[in-house]
């Protein structure tokens, strides 16, 4: 068997570099179990309260690495996509005070917008689409643009590129889709709420 082998180079080659690559696969998938790093989490649940526009307005550049940041003692209130309602969320999850919104970084948004590109005006320049965080423009070099409504964050970051200035924030029409149930109060408005209400008896 060996010495049919070694009459053929070939064969010995390609039989040595599969072994080769079996020994190494072994060894890496090994490897992988062995030393997998564990995620924090922290951060997996903090990032899923993040509305995730990815639009950089906190200071980095996605939802997941401000995430980290918090969970390594940054202050929560950066968001302005997220607004109010996620701050108390995180303050909830960390049992910590809930501050207000940092203005430095935004103002909370009372109305949803999405992107709207006005078609007929596009040129085709393709600056929205390298600006827009979660791949939901559609479009090539020269030809028309269109937002796909479905994954649009309206966080607004391919507004300023355009230069021809044909797209719009346009407000969400709201509909079954886009309907959710509002967040229960915190626990501070609750105990707020029942402390009133004692001393409106006690009256």
């Amino acid at each position: 068997m060996i010495d049919s082998i070694a009459q053929q180079p070939m064969l010995a080659a390609l039989i040595a570099l599969v072994s080769l690559g079996m020994v190494f696969g072994a060894l890496l998938g090994f490897a992988a179990e062995k030393f997998k790093v564990q995620g924090d989490p922290i951060v997996e649940q903090i990032d899923n309260l993040l509305p995730q526009t990815q639009c950089g307005q906190c200071g980095f550049p996605g939802c997941r690495p401000y995430a980290q940041s918090i969970a390594d003692g940054d202050a929560i209130n950066k968001c302005p996509p997220g607004g109010q309602n996620t701050i108390n969320s995180i303050a909830n999850l960390l049992d910590v005070p809930a501050p207000a919104l940092d203005e430095e970084h935004g103002e909370e948004e009372e109305i949803k917008t999405i992107a709207y590109i006005r078609e007929d005006e596009c040129i085709g320049c393709t600056k929205c689409i390298q600006a827009c965080p979660v791949d939901a423009i559609l479009g090539a070099a020269k030809l028309m643009h269109t937002v796909i409504v479905s994954e649009c964050t309206g966080c607004d970051l391919c507004v300023e590129p355009c230069p021809v200035d044909c797209i719009d924030m346009l407000p969400v029409v709201q509909g079954i889709v886009q309907w959710h149930w509002p967040n229960p109060p915190t626990t501070i408005d609750l105990i707020a709420t029942s402390k009133m209400s004692s001393q409106e008896d006690a009256a």
